[in-house]
This record gives structure tokens, sequence and C-alpha cells, in this order.
């Protein structure tokens, strides 16, 4: 039985380094290449499982090189990849990353194999999702899937979490399924229609996201920190300061420490406070699962 039930994308990251991103019709040297397993699903089950969470995996990779690479490496972190389905008839996804001196990146996502997740295929899993306490879903696959991973986890009482990336206009029906709503500010706005620039827009936002049907929203605001309401409550979570390189994976590294906090019974507050250390800590290192901390790095920085 897992802790955590992750369903969601798998890919194969391919990050350029430059010293700026190019502009549009521009050619820019870069400075260092590197190829990693990730997709959103990946990298928030990566997170969760080096807080020290029991993890499985719900997804679709081609039955290619690529997919193998990735297989190895989610095995490698003790994730169970028995779910992960290998399709014949597509390629594993790819992400093409370009990140500049500062950090800032511009990434496209090329779905492949992950488009093919269906709700029949998360239903056969529907065990998994029942016996986890932490359901954690994103928006690089299927709408249907994701609706079904929910509606699944809703049925058996397990806490769900939402990452609506990339930002897309979602329906009420499904926003009702979900217990805890993790956008960024551009995400935020894109389901909201609301201007997020502060934090306290970012609890009307949030109050926006409560009326729509979740439970709470917690609108993450990169170097600003998060804003955490729900019905009864806001809580501001300071930012940590560090030396930020690279933010290709810093949401995913919230959410999968967020989903681990919770499924070891920690509070709102400690969950808060350690997912926004993962996300900090996630800053400093190049690359997207590489860049994920562990669970001792995390300790020593809400310290």
């Amino acid at each position: 039985m897992a802790d955590v039930v992750v369903v969601g994308s798998l890919s194969m990251d391919f990050t350029a380094i430059a010293p700026r991103l190019p502009q549009l019709g521009e050619t820019v040297l870069g400075d260092e290449f590197l190829m990693v397993p990730g997709g959103k699903g990946n990298n928030q089950a990566l997170a969760a499982a080096r807080q020290g969470a029991s993890i499985a995996m719900i997804g679709c990779i081609g039955a290619d090189s690529l997919g193998d690479a990735i297989i190895d490496v989610v095995r490698a972190e003790r994730i169970d990849p028995s779910s992960v389905i290998r399709d014949a008839t597509h390629d594993t996804g790819i992400a093409q990353i370009m990140v500049d001196a500062n950090g800032d990146n511009v990434i496209v996502v090329v779905p492949r194999a992950n488009h093919a997740l269906d709700a029949a295929r998360v239903g056969a899993q529907r065990h998994l999702i029942a016996e986890a306490k932490v359901l954690l879903v994103q928006l690089e696959i299927p709408l249907d899937a994701v609706a079904a991973a929910l509606g699944h986890a809703r049925a058996a009482g397990v806490t769900t979490i939402l990452n609506p990336a990339p930002a897309s206009s979602l329906p009420d029906d499904l926003l009702a399924l979900v217990d805890i709503c993790v956008p960024n500010e551009t995400e935020a706005e894109s389901l909201t229609t609301r201007t997020v620039d502060d934090p306290d827009a970012a609890v009307e936002a949030g109050r926006a996201l409560l009326a729509r049907g979740v439970g709470a929203a917690l609108v993450t605001l990169g170097s600003r920190g998060a804003v955490y309401v729900d019905a009864d409550r806001r809580i501001d979570v300071a930012p940590f300061e560090v030396a930020a390189i690279d933010a290709t994976a810093a949401g995913d590294a919230f959410c999968g420490a967020l989903a681990a906090s919770l499924a070891a019974d920690d509070t709102m507050e400690a969950a808060l406070r350690r997912a926004s250390a993962a996300g900090a800590l996630a800053t400093t290192v190049r690359g997207a699962s590489p860049s994920l901390p562990d669970a001792a790095d995390v300790d020593a920085l809400v310290r």
C-alpha cells in the first residue's frame, strides 16, 4: 500500500542552459545540456519519495529506450512502477527546456504517450488509489484521466491534491473533487480570471476557487512564498532565501513535499513549511529530477 499515489505524466527532459533565453528567430550558444527523466507526474512522485513517502505511480510511457530509462530511475527511487503502462503505439513524452543564467525558463512539452492515459486505464488501478492516504494529480494528462483519478479517490475518502498545471480552464464538477488545489499565479489567474500579483490578490483568487468547489486553495508565488486559504483560515507561507539558478521543478518539489507531509499526518502549517523549503531548494540545482531535495536537506533548511 502506497502513502501517495501520483497519477500524471512521465517524460524525458532535454534541458539546454544558456546565458540568456533567445529572442524570436535568434540562436544563442548554450553552456550545458542535461537529459534526465521528468514530466510533472514523475517529478512530483520523485519529490514525495525523497521526503520518505511510499509512492505508486500511474502513468503511460512508450515501449522505447526513453521509457526504459525512465523506468530505471523510477525503480532506483523506490517508486512502484507496476502501474506505469508501456504503450506500444505511442513514443515516450518529451519536454524541451531552456534555462538562462537567472534560473528563468521556457518549456515546450510534447505529451505523446502521456495522452494515451485515459479514464479506463486509471480505473483499472483504482484499488491503488483507494488504499492511499493522498492522491496527487496534474494536467499533463487527459482531463478524463484526471477526473477519474479524483473521483475514485473521493469515493474512497482519500485526500486529493490537484496541481492545475499547465494552466487550463476546468469545470466546476471536477474542482468539486479537489481537497487542495495548488496553482501558481498564472494558473490561478486562468482558473479565476483575477490578476494575482501579491499575497492579498492570491487570497482573493483562492476564495474564488473555494466558491467553485475546491476544499482549499494554495497559491504559490515563487520567491514571495505562498498563501493557503480554506473556509476558516488564511495561512501565509514565508519564502526561504536561497541562491536560485533554475526554477524548472520548484513547483513539483513543492507539491511532492506537500503530499508526503500530509500523508505523514503533519499539520497543515508544518506541511506548508516543508513544501516551501523543498520548492526553494529545487531552484538551487540544475535540471528537474536532479534538483528535487531529500528529507534531510529539507529538515536542515526548515531548522
